[in-house]
């Protein structure tokens, strides 16, 4: 509790030592002289609730002090008790009361009746003080109200009519405080909006809420119309409600909505565009790289191998390229995904190496790899993303290397429980990289020079995909490079130690597939050279073909014929692949519900190929594909049929 300031005036010390032993307790603080123009200047510098003054003093009496404070502004709330020995005769009383006395104490002082007086003016001095504090408070209040730029009004809780209302009205609605005085708020919101918003005031009042937040849309005097923003509160019989304009908050909020839409609109455009592009890029590279293998089968000599070598080749090459950009697409959208299993890593690294070593050969250049003993034989790993990450980096120094020598390097960095921490370098004496490039040269088809692409050619997407790959899998990517000099990538990354797995026999390219009995298989197949190539690969393989361009024409022939197998393309004119085998599974009776489906999608997007098993089909085989993957995929799925027969 704040004490009470007390002033004491008196001529004579020891008055004032007796009116001190009396008054002194912890909620008053004394103050005492016995100069009258002291006593001025210790009412001017604290601030004096009670005053108790003596009547007569030589210098000034009790009256002429007691005038002096109650004409200053500091100091004429001061409440003035005079203490005298002079009669009580009534002029007196009256003139200290005309002075701004509040009363009279006189000597010799009753102590019972001095304090009950002084506790009286204590108590009521410290309730002055809190109704000064609580005026500031409201006049700060006023002034807040007056002065906000929203609206703040008090409404009539039974009729819903303004009772008060600031001048932020006339700035946000365009009406003024005396035309909206004494109107219903409601008629304030538009048509449509005022049944909702008289239910949200009912709401308020029969719930008794303290606090609500609410948007509707107001019209303001110039017939437009604006969101706002209501924080409504009741008390007793009146609600308060400050208004705020949120028009441009809401206009930001549905610029945001539209561009979220726009966006979202935007990439499933640009996926549904990779999907085709996917489709028909490479379906017709499925049908050069299919149809230059059964060119193979056929009698060639030496010079048209050759040239079948060349064409597998850039058929490949090309295939690469349209890897590179779905991959980049494949990643921006988020659909790309890291698969980890038990693989061997030497065996990867040294078929990476094994394929380019015939690519350095031809430079002349020297072709190195160095794998530490340390390193583990088995390791958790995708082996398909790994191997791309190698292809592209030891690709680039083998294609900007002209003399000298290229050289990868696997190095344990590190050992943890059953982790291990790897180092992949890349090192070659190439050309080098300007140091203002180096940044440069993972952004998408950015390259080292602006020549390079027409020096060496190239999308400028391998290094992208590379670094974009390493960081998926959580690993670091860094270069350094000297121009003229040559060019040094490490890639470093965490591995689990795995227990190394059987692998797996593949057929060899060349090796005879043996052919099956008995089986009947549906082509379904829009492209005539892709139809073609795979009813050759399969009348090779002894197998009844019969072929349809779309998805309408294979239902029709598999309501009147039965097939053991149907390869079903999944992009076709009229019913889709998807479209024709949800068909199959739900409207066909048995046996050909059940028939065994092979989705040949030319998509490189993964959820394609979840869509494909979705829709009923069984398994999905990508295209580009070689023969043996088809063979393997309709051994498994025909187990069930009559056994293979064994080729002589």
């Amino acid at each position: 509790m704040t004490p009470i300031n007390i002033l004491i005036v008196d001529d004579r010390e020891e008055n004032i030592i007796a009116l001190e032993a009396l008054l002194t307790r912890t909620d008053i603080r004394l103050f005492s002289t016995t100069s009258p123009n002291d006593a001025l200047k210790i009412a001017w510098d604290n601030n004096i609730s009670i005053a108790l003054v003596d009547v007569q003093m030589p210098e000034m009496d009790g009256f002429e002090l007691v005038e002096m404070l109650k004409s200053n502004p500091r100091t004429k709330d001061i409440m003035v008790i005079f203490v005298t020995a002079i009669s009580k005769e009534a002029k007196y009383a009256v003139r200290g009361f005309s002075a701004g006395a509040v009363d009279y104490l006189f000597k010799p002082l009753d102590p019972y009746i001095t304090s009950a007086k002084v506790d009286a003016f204590v108590t009521l001095a410290r309730q002055q003080e809190e109704i000064k504090q609580k005026n500031d408070e409201l006049q700060n209040f006023a002034m807040v109200v007056k002065n906000s730029a929203d609206i703040i009004c008090s409404v009539d809780a039974d009729t819903l009519r303004i009772k008060t209302i600031n001048p932020a009205v006339e700035a946000i609605l365009g009406f003024k405080q005396t035309e909206v005085f004494g109107t219903n708020i409601v008629d304030l919101a538009i048509e449509a909006n005022r049944a909702d918003l008289r239910k949200k005031f009912g709401e308020i009042i029969k719930d008794n809420r303290n606090f609500s937040v609410f948007e509707f849309q107001f019209k303001t005097f110039d017939k437009r119309v604006i969101w706002v923003e209501c924080r409504a509160s009741l008390r007793g019989k009146t609600i308060f409600i400050n208004i705020s304009d949120s028009s441009p908050q809401k206009s930001y909020q549905q610029q945001l909505i539209k561009s979220k839409e726009l966006a979202e609109y935007g990439k499933k455009v640009k996926e549904t565009f990779l999907a085709n592009m996917s489709h028909e890029l490479r379906t017709p590279v499925n049908g050069i790289i299919g149809l230059s293998n059964l060119l193979r089968k056929s009698p060639i000599n030496e010079q048209q191998g050759n040239l079948l070598d060349m064409l597998e080749t850039s058929s490949r090459s090309l295939l690469g390229v349209i890897n590179d950009v779905l991959d980049i697409s494949k990643i921006e959208a988020g659909k790309f995904s890291i698969v980890r299993s038990a693989n061997n890593l030497r065996s990867i690294v040294n078929s990476v190496f094994g394929l380019l070593k015939f690519n350095a050969d031809e430079k002349d250049i020297e072709f190195l790899l160095e794998i530490d003993n340390d390193v583990p034989e088995s390791l958790q790993i995708d082996s398909l993303r790994l191997n791309q990450i190698l292809m592209n980096l030891l690709s680039n120094a083998i294609k900007f290397t002209h003399r000298g020598r290229v050289k990868l390097t696997v190095s344990v960095l590190q050992k943890l429980n059953d982790k291990v921490k790897l180092k992949f370098s890349v090192e070659d004496t190439g050309i080098g990289i300007p140091t203002d490039r180096l940044s440069k040269i993972f952004e998408s088809f950015e390259q080292a020079e602006d020549d390079t692409a027409n020096k060496y050619g190239g999308t400028g997407l391998g290094l992208t995909i590379v670094k974009k790959l390493i960081e998926l899998k959580g690993g670091d990517l860094a270069v350094s490079s000297k121009v003229g000099q040559g060019s040094v990538f490490n890639f470093t990354n965490w591995f689990g130690v795995a227990k190394p797995k059987p692998e797996k026999k593949l057929p060899k390219p060349n090796k005879k597939l043996a052919p099956f009995v008995n089986v009947r298989v549906l082509v379904a197949e829009d492209n005539l050279i892709n139809q073609f190539m795979v009813s050759k690969m399969l009348k090779d393989w002894n197998v009844t073909v019969e072929t349809a361009d779309s998805g309408n024409k294979a239902i029709d022939l598999l309501k009147v014929n039965e097939y053991d197998l149907v390869l079903m393309d999944t992009h076709m004119p009229g019913l889709n692949g998807y479209q024709a085998a949800r068909m199959i599974r739900t409207e066909f009776e048995e046996p050909m519900r059940s028939v065994p489906i092979i989705s040949l999608s030319a998509s490189a997007f993964e959820h394609e190929q979840l869509e494909a098993l979705s829709a009923g089909m069984n398994d999905v085989l990508a295209k580009p594909f070689e023969a043996h993957e088809l063979h393997a995929k309709m051994l498994k799925l025909l187990k069930a049929k009559p056994e293979v027969k064994k080729p002589a």
